[in-house]
């Protein structure tokens, strides 16, 4: 069987380092759940690009040699969210859907979120004062 050429242990290499960096868990965050029991799940686009390459030098003594590199580039880009409520209702939230990008779907979910934050701070001050009571 004939040897291997350097370059493709080079390749192989960083194909791994990149499994290693995008797995499901990069496109499908960790559940987080608030403090009402809303279970949210961020979904985002991977994108990477990889090259490697190389040369073989001329030399004139018998051994090989080799000269190569290789690199890639990963971006991340959050999509929407999934948010799973207590009473079982599920909505996708998608980030800049309709607006002119991400940040602007951000600016847009900005009351909406607010108000929750408040009926959650205002449902636990009224379990503290019946408490009291």
């Amino acid at each position: 069987m004939a040897e291997q050429h350097p370059i493709n242990g080079l390749m192989e290499t960083a194909m791994q380092k990149i499994r290693e960096l995008v797995d499901v868990n990069t496109i499908i965050g960790d559940p987080i759940t608030s403090a009402d029991g809303t279970i949210i799940i961020p979904v985002s686009k991977v994108s990477f690009g990889f090259v490697a390459g190389g040369s073989d030098l001329p030399v004139s003594a018998p051994k090989d040699v080799f000269a190569g590199g290789s690199g890639a580039g990963i971006t991340i880009h959050p999509q929407a969210f999934i948010v799973v409520q207590r009473d079982g209702e599920v909505k996708m939230l998608e980030m800049g859907a309709g607006q002119g990008g991400a940040i602007e779907g951000l600016i847009a979910g900005v009351p909406d979120l607010v108000n929750k934050v408040k009926a959650i701070f205002s449902k636990d001050k009224d379990g503290d004062e019946e408490e009291e009571e």
